[in-house]
């Protein structure tokens, strides 16, 4: 008796056994190196079905400096700020924070150009026959402000949120069903790129940079059909990268300078792509990644 319980206990320690987990559960078996091709793929078709399934062909991609707050959360910082150096008044790092938040503080206006934007986009989203819809990184600043534009409008939008070593959530406007992470970040891009009508990019730093001229050199080497690519804030653009300067060069071509456009204001950004689709109407097939 005592062995065939010995036996029944052995039976549902092998059930609980990390060998017999089936391999699509085993959330430390699919973590392995080895595993990354499967990661890749699973990272590409979640999102991919869950969009085909709603009937989402047709995107407008926002892109911008998650430091970019809005107008209540920046004074908000800099009041903060301001307190702590009153308290600590010959604390550098305190000064220097101060100095950033008063820095940043200026950008605030492009928080509401964003919002502005998103709400225009999904008011008047239809082109033809196409649904445009707003999608941005899922995170802060400019990303939370046009999905917020979004939200506002009553429509969906979507959020293609990345894990970082210091957490990024989602912003909360994002529509709970399209509001996606990822671990790769090459996969993510596939996803802003494949089915995008047009990228509006707000100031911003790096990863602002390398999804912009991921775009550019798509476009300019002909693997992705032209779109509208709007750059808000001349001065910014022109002050941090002289584009004129690479043409000069030889590294592109005078003509890769008319890939791009500056806008100023909501309004400017939305009637720049309503007159692009006029001259060229909207396809709303998904171009290969």
């Amino acid at each position: 008796m005592a062995a065939k319980q010995d036996l029944q206990k052995q039976t549902v320690k092998l059930t609980q056994s990390h060998a017999y987990r089936k391999a699509y559960a085993d959330a430390t078996f699919l973590s392995r190196p080895e595993l990354r091709p499967v990661r890749l793929q699973l990272e590409l078709l979640k999102p991919e079905l869950t969009l085909t399934e709603r009937g989402i062909k047709s995107t407008v991609v926002v892109f911008g400096s998650a430091r970019i707050w809005s107008p209540e959360e920046s004074a908000a910082r800099v009041a903060e700020a301001e307190k702590l150096v009153r308290k600590n008044p010959g604390d550098a790092q305190l000064r220097a924070r101060l100095a950033l938040a008063r820095k940043l503080k200026a950008s605030a206006g492009y928080y509401e150009e964003a919002r502005k934007f998103g709400k225009l986009v999904s008011e008047h989203s239809s082109l033809g026959e196409n649904k445009l819809i707003v999608v941005t990184g899922g995170g802060p600043g400019v990303m939370e402000a046009a999905n917020r534009g979004a939200y506002e409008a009553g429509a969906k939008s979507v959020g293609l949120n990345i894990t970082l070593p210091a957490e990024q959530g989602p912003n909360p406007y994002v529509s709970p069903e399209f509001c996606f992470r990822f671990h790769y970040f090459a996969v993510r891009k596939m996803h802003f790129v494949m089915r995008a009508k047009a990228l509006v990019a707000f100031p911003g730093g790096f990863g602002t940079m390398d999804e912009l001229f991921e775009v550019l050199t798509l476009v300019q080497t002909g693997i992705k059909r032209r779109l509208p690519i709007i750059l808000f804030g001349k001065k910014y653009w022109t002050d941090v990268i002289h584009f004129k300067n690479i043409a000069k060069h030889g590294y592109i071509s005078e003509e890769d300078l008319d890939l791009f456009r500056f806008a100023r204001t909501a309004e400017e950004a939305w009637r720049m792509i309503t007159e692009f689709y006029a001259r060229q109407p909207l396809n709303g097939e998904q171009e290969e990644a």
